[in-house]
């Protein structure tokens, strides 16, 4: 297994690095670039989220880390804000908690472009989300 750790000051401006880091970090697997791009959109929505709805755009880190083994890339998005009080909402289409400036489609997003997506979350505490991505067998 390989990975990286990442922490992150929950600032916008690094939603783009955390994106970019992760993308290079799963290019050592065997993805192509629209498969490269859907980590990214990932990464970016979930990291987004903590920033955006964890800290409130408060001070805080976002904890940033991804490992892959064999075919299976693994990234955990984990922050210590104020959590979600209902995460099943939290992952509908369209639910957004600031409907003047999301749309509410980051969790739809993720369940999208990644295999699996696991989200724990308590509040107060924080929010960890896991975005699982397996590598599709290929012909030839």
């Amino acid at each position: 297994a390989n990975w990286i750790k990442l922490e992150l000051p929950s600032d916008t401006r690094n939603v783009a690095f955390a994106r970019t880091d992760v993308a290079l970090f799963a290019s050592q697997l065997d993805w192509t670039l629209d498969e490269l791009e859907d980590i990214k959109v990932a990464v970016s929505e979930a990291v987004s989220n903590s920033i955006i709805h964890g800290y409130q755009l408060q001070e805080g880190i976002v904890h940033l880390r991804a490992s892959y083994e064999e075919r299976e890339l693994t990234i955990e998005v984990e922050d210590f804000g104020q959590g979600i009080p209902d995460i099943e909402q939290a992952q509908e289409a369209g639910y957004t908690t600031i409907p003047e400036e999301r749309m509410g489609l980051g969790f739809t997003f993720m369940h999208e472009y990644m295999d699996e997506v696991l989200v724990s979350s308590e509040v107060n505490k924080g929010t960890k989300v896991v975005l699982i991505k397996r590598v599709p067998e290929r012909e030839g």
